[in-house]
């Protein structure tokens, strides 16, 4: 059973979510503020985080930049419903994904699940060895999606699963073109929009972290109107 730690401040969204949550089988704590979710998770980790932005005490931004010093356990942002600042800014900072209010709670559900089966395919839950989870090697870059490990030029990047998927895309093909909305199909079920500007985010996120390892890092080259492309060096 999952374990989703939901972190709002409107007890409605806390009331009405949990119970639609605990009738689809997941374990659900709820918290009103973000400085408790991390006093809990300090404790004990859930296997994903729901966080409103808007908080008393801590809020949902502070929280997820915390939360990302010492995990990759996957993040989805409630954000309001004009507030694309809000939107961009948490994908920047580490969030996997985003609902706007007021939401559908069949679609919040959909968008865990998605996220949790991606984990479990790049988390180790996976046993049988096949093409897609073998080690694989590409110039600097090392990735063991069965560890949910990277290394570049032997320093460790610690990346969220939508980092890692689509940085596995990209580099599984060194030279290639993929277009936003191929990226999209690797990182998103095909039940779930996203805009490109979701996938330009998680790709500035992924470049900057991989540059806190080379400062000189430039494999993930952006074709303006196209897509990206990985070279290797």
């Amino acid at each position: 059973m999952s374990k989703i730690a939901l972190v709002d401040d409107d007890r409605n969204i806390l009331t009405s979510v949990s119970m639609t949550l605990e009738a689809e089988g997941f374990e659900v704590e709820t918290y009103n503020d973000g400085q408790s979710a991390l006093d809990a998770f300090n404790k004990r980790m859930p296997d994903m985080a729901v966080l409103d932005i808007k908080m008393p005490r801590m809020d949902g931004m502070d929280l997820l930049q915390r939360l990302r010093q010492k995990t990759s356990m996957p993040v989805i942002f409630l954000t309001s419903k004009d507030d694309e600042i809000d939107e961009v800014l948490g994908l920047r900072m580490g969030a996997d994904d985003y609902v706007k209010k007021p939401f559908s709670q069949r679609l919040l559900v959909e968008r865990i699940r998605a996220l949790l089966r991606r984990q479990d395919v790049i988390g180790g839950e996976v046993v049988e060895e096949t093409e897609d989870n073998k080690v694989m090697i590409r110039g600097d870059l090392t990735m063991d999606p069965l560890r949910h490990a990277v290394k570049w030029k032997g320093n460790d990047v610690s990346l969220t699963v939508t980092e890692f998927l689509l940085l596995q895309a990209l580099a599984q093909r060194p030279g290639f073109v993929k277009s936003r909305d191929q990226l999209m199909d690797v990182a998103y079920d095909d039940q779930i929009y996203v805009d490109d500007r979701t996938i330009d985010s998680h790709i500035k996120r992924l470049r900057k972290k991989l540059r806190q390892a080379d400062d000189e890092f430039s494999a993930i080259e952006t074709l303006y109107g196209i897509g990206y492309r990985y070279n290797e060096a």
